[in-house]
């Protein structure tokens, strides 16, 4: 005969001895505190939260600093025995001065102090390289840039672990593809999975010399690989950090999904239903999805704090030891409330934090030291410079960018230049009519330098062709180039495949395809990055100064200068 015992304990007893059988343990509940893409972001980024205001409205809150950060984390540490730090990737790289003068070695020494655990690598990570990044995990002060790593104070590398499940090396992976984690003692003991990736466009979004032996393995198929692995050592739970992301048209904190759509859509459409979280990044937006709303099969939470440390997601499974399995799941995003900036002011109807003294003593110590570089003025501008596109997909700060790389190359026989809009980071903003070098190194922070090439007529229209193609975007988002003053074009998406080019000018004549055209670029794009592989083929390349230069150059000797109208490219889709 079976019997089955439902209730929570019960007492046997047997020959008059006694014997007392625990009952079920109630579910552990383990806090993960989630953010991504900080980007090197010590100082507050001058960024501010459109946040409900109670009543009706919103009111504007003050956000990010890694002293404010570090204060918002250690709250959340405090409330939850059980809790780790986790990280999306772009902890480093596209960084502001303070941070990338020095390598990013500042921002890892305060993710030391700040207690991170984990983080998943992204595209980011590896713009100076392989081996620099290999640095930034072991530390050391072994030089593969251009600057000089460790100018302020030995550097120790992370104390956290890098996870690169999908990032091939001729031995293995690159990092170690997952990790483990216990939480709870005893009877209510719990452990969980961890499972780190970068999209696998790695490639195509930083120089390929940067990323040469690494080959970027498909998202979904790395992660169901892994699943059933940590499931047999014991994991109760799976939670997977991406590089990869969506986008949403609801607020930073709203959980209803709406209007869900991106690159990571697909990957999460054949992920394996044992995954209970997916923390994404990438795509800078901030979003709490119950996954199960789209496909009940897989009800996983995805989150994303936004960028650059304004937000952190406050995530919450509770966790059937006996079961090993998750019962119950929640996320927040809660705002990094910090000082006021221009017209916005902390406000008291949100969390306000005190900056943390050590990271506020660390950041301190490098923004002293990378003060008079980056307070030098380099000369004056009449007004802002936007890197925010019109409908044509052109930006102003990029056609501005453009025409710099044309003046600085010019010696080199260069007629035209073309930037990418991904490597312009951050708007000028003439403070007083004023530019100063960190604001053009804000701008401009990958270091590149420009090449000059020859190309005929013919490649130059195959070559616009792709920006409908480029790397994750459709013909529905072009990833558009922004062009010289002197170069003019028109698209019309509705047109076949090679064939949606017109009116493609340069300097007032229609180009000709069996011309030979000398055309500027940055070192990312000369070796094909964001997929335009037709900028590989052109020939009898020539060097030239580094990006920042040409920038900083155009701007001291055009000054004031006049930033341009946004009317070189013209969108003749038409439209219904």
């Amino acid at each position: 005969m079976i019997i089955r015992l439902a209730a929570a304990s019960f007492l046997l007893t047997l020959g008059g001895c006694a014997t007392t059988v625990a009952g079920p343990t109630a579910p552990t509940e383990v806090e993960i505190i989630a953010f991504n893409d900080f980007h090197g972001n010590l100082e507050p980024p001058k960024q501010a939260i459109e946040a409900p205001r109670r009543g009706e409205g919103s009111v504007r809150v003050p956000a990010g600093g890694a002293a404010w950060f570090a204060s918002a984390i250690e709250a959340l540490r405090a409330a939850h025995p059980n809790h780790i730090v986790v990280s999306a990737g772009d902890m480093i790289g596209a960084s502001p001065l303070v941070s990338a003068v020095f390598l990013d070695e500042p921002t890892i020494h305060a993710m030391n102090l700040i207690g991170v655990d984990l983080t998943a690598v992204g595209n980011h990570e590896f713009d100076k390289g392989r081996d620099e990044l290999l640095r930034m995990q072991k530390g050391g002060c072994e030089k593969h840039t251009a600057r000089q790593p460790c100018a302020l104070e030995p550097f120790p590398g992370a104390k956290f672990t890098f996870l690169a499940a999908n990032v091939r090396t001729e031995n293995g992976t690159l990092f170690p593809a997952s990790a483990i984690r216990s939480f709870g003692k005893g009877r209510a003991r719990v452990t969980i999975g961890f499972i780190g990736l970068t999209l696998k466009e790695t490639a195509t979004l930083v120089t390929p010399a940067g990323v040469a032996g690494l080959t970027f393995a498909d998202e979904t198929e790395t992660i169901n690989a892994l699943v059933p692995k940590l499931r047999a050592q014991g994991a109760d739970a799976i939670v997977v950090l991406i590089h990869q992301g969506l986008s949403t048209k609801v607020g930073y904190n709203d959980k209803d999904c709406g209007g869900i759509d991106g690159d990571l859509l697909p990957i999460l459409a054949k992920l394996d239903p044992a995954v209970d979280l997916v923390v994404s990044g990438h795509t800078h937006n901030a979003y709490i999805c119950d996954y199960g709303r789209i496909d009940p099969a897989r009800p996983f939470l995805v989150t994303s704090a936004g960028k650059y440390g304004t937000l952190l997601t406050d995530i919450r499974l509770a966790v059937d030891p006996a079961a090993g399995r998750v019962t119950a799941k929640s996320a927040d995003n809660l705002i990094v409330q910090s000082e006021s900036y221009g017209s916005v002011a902390p406000t008291d109807r949100y969390p306000r934090y005190r900056p943390d003294p050590a990271v506020a003593a660390l950041v301190s110590r490098y923004a002293e030291k990378a003060g008079p570089m980056a307070n030098r003025v380099v000369g004056r501008m009449t007004g802002p410079a936007k890197r925010e596109t019109v409908p044509s997909g052109e930006q102003v700060l990029g056609d501005l960018v453009a025409d710099a790389h044309l003046a600085a190359t010019r010696a080199s026989g260069a007629r035209i230049a073309l930037t990418n809009g991904s490597g312009v980071r951050s708007d000028i903003e003439p403070v007083g009519g004023n530019v100063t070098f960190g604001q053009i190194f804000a701008a401009q922070p990958f270091g590149n330098s420009l090449v000059v090439k020859s190309f005929t007529g013919r490649q130059i229209r195959a070559l616009l062709e792709q920006q409908f193609d480029s790397g994750s975007n459709t013909a529905t988002s072009p990833n558009m180039l922004l062009p010289s003053a002197n170069l003019r074009f028109a698209y019309d998406l509705s047109r076949p495949a090679g064939q949606r080019i017109l009116d493609l000018a340069i300097d007032g004549r229609p180009i000709e395809d069996e011309a030979i055209y000398r055309v500027a670029m940055n070192s990312f794009l000369a070796s094909g990055g964001d997929n335009f592989t037709i900028f590989k083929e052109g020939k009898d390349p020539a060097g030239g100064p580094l990006d920042l230069d040409a920038l900083e150059a155009w701007i001291a000797g055009s000054s004031p200068l006049t930033p341009p109208v946004p009317d070189r490219i013209r969108d003749m889709t038409p439209k219904p």
